[in-house]
């Protein structure tokens, strides 16, 4: 009798450990917000679960009770999600930003409120390192906004708005101020804004516990004239930022002073071939966990451009990928810093890619996932 009661016993234990074995590769693998940038029911904010080992999507949930989400944040808890929400992008009326409650492990979304964004096009939006202040970028009215948020993940009313002024030298694309990020930095001191109409970083003071923004010491950087910085991230080790510039399709590097919250300018490297000349526009850039390799996107050129970060900031330009799709809008990396995701907007699909950890060059791998209008990945 022992030895039936034993092999059963065994038999259980086995059966534990592959569930308990399930789990963990379950909860490795990453859930996916991806933005369908479009108006009507097209409009939604759908849910996939990314298995990581064989680049494959599963869908898990679609919410169509939003329009336009062109861009999205997460809470530092990764218990809210918040997104763009307008009827009518980049017209007369004002925009909102509409906060939800992640319910569960699927992605269901329950909507907790709205407040406007008091501009149009809004293009960005970042949440501090509290959860309590949520940024927000204007891009058609060129301004910026910072609005509370509330103990269950709410949005309050407006605590600071900020209309930016000025333009540059582009007669077609730089005759007034264009708010098109706007990112909290790593010691939740400072708010710095890209303007591709004015051609300036923007930097504010926050105040975390009031989400007021005021102008810092130094209220901006310059940039060369008709670089048009369009989105900026910090180097995880705090020190360095990185600047994307639409206009001239470049990268630019700068080391950051935490405490008095400055930026110095470095170098500037490109994002195309030395041979192209065509037109191309870059759009967004990402860095990877551990801080060793940069990513920008260019579109027109329908690429991916890899750098790799050197240990005092510097870029060194490896290659350059076919994005696998036109109009490579948004970049994400998974956690373990393994697959880049990249949003091909006009493309209508999610391409991805395997990132060697040694080279940093990047491989596709994986069928494009098939959806509309795909303007913003958020990774939880």
């Amino acid at each position: 009798m022992r030895r039936p009661i034993l092999a059963s016993l065994l038999a259980t234990v086995s059966s534990l450990m592959t569930l308990s074995g399930n789990q963990t590769t379950q909860a490795d693998d990453p859930l996916v917000f991806i933005a369908a940038f479009a108006p009507g029911e097209q409009g939604a904010i759908h849910a996939y679960r990314l298995d990581i080992k064989g680049a494959k999507f599963t869908h898990s949930q679609t919410m169509s009770e939003v329009e336009h989400p062109f861009f999205m944040a997460l809470s530092p808890d990764r218990k809210f999600l918040y997104s763009i929400h307008a009827s009518q992008f980049g017209g007369k009326s004002d925009e909102q930003v509409a906060a939800y409650k992640i319910v569960d492990d699927a992605g269901t979304l329950e909507l907790l409120n709205r407040q406007s964004t008091h501009g149009t096009a809004s293009c960005y939006l970042d949440v501090d390192a509290t959860g309590k202040t949520l940024a927000v970028a204007n891009y058609a009215t060129g301004s910026v906004a910072s609005l509370p948020v509330n103990n269950d993940g709410s949005l309050g009313e407006t605590a600071t708005f900020i209309q930016h002024v000025g333009s540059s030298v582009n007669p077609q694309r730089q005759t007034g101020p264009n708010a098109h990020c706007i990112v909290v930095s790593p010691d939740n001191r400072f708010v710095f804004a890209a303007d591709l109409g004015i051609d300036k970083l923007q930097c504010y003071r926050l105040d975390a516990a009031t989400s007021k923004l005021t102008p810092n010491r130094q209220p901006f950087v310059r940039m060369p004239p008709g670089a048009g910085p369009r989105h900026l991230t910090f180097h995880p080790n705090g020190e360095h930022v990185y600047v994307i510039n639409e206009l001239a399709n470049s990268v630019t590097h700068f080391k950051y002073d935490p405490q008095a919250g400055l930026l110095f300018e470095h170098d500037t490297i490109s994002t195309l071939p030395e041979d192209f000349t065509g037109e191309s526009y870059c759009a967004d850039l990402k860095i990877t966990p551990d801080g060793s390799f940069l990513y920008g996107t260019n579109r027109g050129h329908d690429s991916i451009a890899a750098y790799r970060i050197s240990d005092n900031g510097h870029l060194t330009r490896l290659n350059i990928t076919p994005s696998g799709g036109k109009g490579p809008q948004n970049l994400a990396i998974t956690p373990d810093g393994t697959l880049l995701l990249c949003a091909n907007m006009p493309g209508n699909n999610i391409t991805t890619f395997r990132i060697d950890p040694a080279t940093g060059l990047i491989k596709p791998v994986g069928e494009p996932l098939a959806i509309t209008s795909p303007s913003c990945i958020m990774l939880r």
